[in-house]
C-alpha cells in the first residue's frame, strides 16, 4: 500500500503581533464543586457566544473526569484585560476569590509579544508551569496578570476585580 503524503500546513500570525493564548482550568476538589463547575461552564458558553471584542477562538478541553478547561486566543492583552473587568467575568472572579466552592482554578497565559504568567488558586497539586517552576504567593506585583507579565507601562491599568487586601 503506497504511503500518503502528509498535508503539512502552518499559519501566518503576522496580523496578530500581540496575540495572547490563555489556558484556563477548573478542577473539582470536593463533590460540592460539581455544581460550581457545571454552572460556570454554562455561563462561560453564553459569554463566548456573545462574542467579546478581541476573542478570536475558544476551545473547551477535558483534562480528566474531574478537571476541565478551555483554551482561548485573544487579539491582544488589552482586549483580554478589558473583558476581565466586565460582567459577567467580574462576578465570576470576585465570587471565586471569596469562596472556591470545592474547586480549584488555574490559568497560564502566553504572549506572542513576549512573556508568560500563571496563577493557581486552591489547586490540590502543582500543574503546568507550577509543576517545575518555583511557586510563590500571588501577592504584591505578582497579584495580577499585568504585574506578572511586567506590563505596568502598557497604559492605565484597570482596577482589579478585587483588591489584594480583600483576598
Amino acid at each position: 500500500m503506497p504511503m500518503a503524503k502528509v498535508n503539512r500546513q502552518t499559519v501566518d500570525l503576522s496580523p496578530y503581533p500581540d496575540l495572547i493564548v490563555i489556558y484556563l482550568g477548573m478542577r473539582l476538589r470536593h463533590p460540592r464543586g460539581l455544581v460550581k463547575f457545571f454552572k460556570l461552564g454554562a455561563e462561560i458558553r453564553k459569554s463566548v457566544d456573545a462574542g467579546p471584542d478581541g476573542l478570536l477562538c475558544h476551545e473547551n478541553l477535558l483534562f480528566s473526569p474531574v478537571h476541565g478547561g478551555m483554551r482561548q486566543y485573544w487579539r491582544d492583552y488589552a482586549s483580554l484585560e478589558a473583558w476581565t473587568r466586565t460582567l459577567p467575568h467580574q462576578t465570576w472572579w470576585r465570587d471565586f476569590l471569596r469562596d472556591s466552592e470545592g474547586t480549584g482554578f488555574w490559568h497560564e497565559l502566553y504572549s506572542r509579544r513576549g512573556g508568560m504568567e500563571a496563577v493557581y488558586d486552591d489547586m490540590p497539586a502543582p500543574i503546568g508551569l507550577g509543576s517545575f517552576a518555583p511557586m510563590q504567593p500571588a501577592r504584591g506585583r505578582m497579584f495580577g496578570a499585568r504585574g506578572r507579565l511586567a506590563r505596568d507601562g502598557d497604559g492605565a491599568a484597570p482596577a482589579p476585580v478585587l483588591a489584594e487586601h480583600e483576598v
